[in-house]
């Protein structure tokens, strides 16, 4: 019994997670929403993320429904009466509990209005003062440098509710007709067979990307010395860019960026036999659906981010300054220590990972 069912929180029936950062961070989420119902069996788990995420969570047994926040596109009285019918059915679920998972004043607002008795968040110094006001039970949770994973951006909350799991590694479950669907547009692509390598070198983020050379050297090597096809996934707005990267290569490359669904490139990346590429949502993916990877980083904190496991492998430069946690060096959107990072790392990294028998 935890400190949940004992003190405050005693009799809470229907609890909504809030969780309204990048798709990354929904993966990383998984293991906070299997805390939750590992602790409260009886507990009806509802979840809010931003539109067109929830299908990451269609085959999550835990969670009872997902709403997904939208981007609304009408008028400002029709914008006002999407808005008043959306929280008309959010409390209609007669919430007990939500739980904010990030800073941002969105989710807040979602929490207070959704009618919760309690309404819980971490502390945040860097936001609005009345942006904490919004919610009845403010904790402070503990941080430990020894703790490695992402997950523990959202379990840390919770564990101060006396609320925790042993699975720290999110798992996504991809149906058989998905898998299907991924070999279909493979194939569609001139790939035959179910049987490849995808690389994402693109993020948000142009500091924690590689320069466009080195990865046109490790997509040239795969094909040379390993003879594997490689597939370059990313977003609709990323596929300009991959059709360039496609066409600078020597060696065939297929370019899938732009032309999946979200569940569509969970499907892809099941089937994977790895993945390589920068701190981007793809990684995240790749590793919840058991694909190993490998991937590459910069200025950001590895042992916060990175996948964890023996499937997993980090590329970094060995300078001292990494990671730095900036904007790239000094702020100014470049990172050096990607610029100058040798490749023989990651083609090294290629060779141990196809080399090892992982059971994928």
């Amino acid at each position: 019994m935890t400190r949940y069912e004992t003190n405050v929180f005693r009799g809470i029936k229907n609890i909504l997670i809030i969780q309204l950062g990048d798709i990354g961070d929904v993966v990383w989420g998984i293991p906070t929403i299997w805390a939750i119902k590992e602790s409260l069996p009886r507990a009806n788990t509802f979840v809010i993320v931003r539109e067109g995420f929830g299908e990451l969570l269609k085959m999550e047994p835990s969670v009872v429904e997902i709403f997904e926040v939208k981007k609304i596109k009408r008028d400002l009285w029709g914008q006002i009466a999407e808005q008043v019918r959306f929280f008309k059915k959010i409390r209609s679920q007669h919430f007990d509990m939500a739980i904010d998972l990030r800073s941002g004043d969105r989710g807040a607002f979602l929490a207070f209005l959704s009618g919760a008795a309690k309404r819980v968040s971490a502390h945040y110094h860097d936001v609005p003062f009345w942006r904490n006001l919004l919610f009845t039970d403010i904790i402070h949770p503990l941080h430990s440098e020894n703790i490695r994973g992402a997950a523990e951006q959202s379990l840390r909350i919770v564990r101060e509710l006396g609320i925790d799991t042993a699975k720290k590694i999110p798992r996504l479950t991809i149906a058989d007709w998905l898998k299907q669907r991924a070999v279909d547009i493979m194939a569609a692509t001139g790939q035959a067979g179910n049987f490849w390598i995808t690389i994402n070198p693109f993020s948000r983020w142009s500091y924690k990307e590689l320069p466009e050379e080195k990865w046109i050297d490790v997509l040239d090597w795969l094909e040379e010395e390993c003879g594997l096809p490689a597939a370059l996934v990313g977003s609709p707005d990323e596929r300009e860019r991959a059709e360039k990267l496609k066409n600078k290569c020597k060696e065939k490359v297929f370019n899938l960026a732009g032309k999946t669904t979200l569940p569509e490139l969970a499907g892809v990346l099941s089937l994977s036999r790895l993945h390589i590429g920068v701190d981007s949502a793809a990684l995240h993916i790749a590793a919840a659906v058991g694909t190993p990877t490998i991937s590459v980083y910069g200025p950001s904190n590895w042992k916060e981010w990175a996948p964890i496991g023996n499937n997993h492998r980090i590329i970094m430069s060995d300078w001292k300054c990494v990671p730095c946690r900036q904007k790239g060096c000094n702020g100014t959107e470049r990172s050096h220590c990607l610029e100058e990072l040798n490749t023989d790392k990651i083609k090294a990294a290629i060779r141990e990972a196809i080399n090892t028998d992982v059971g994928h």
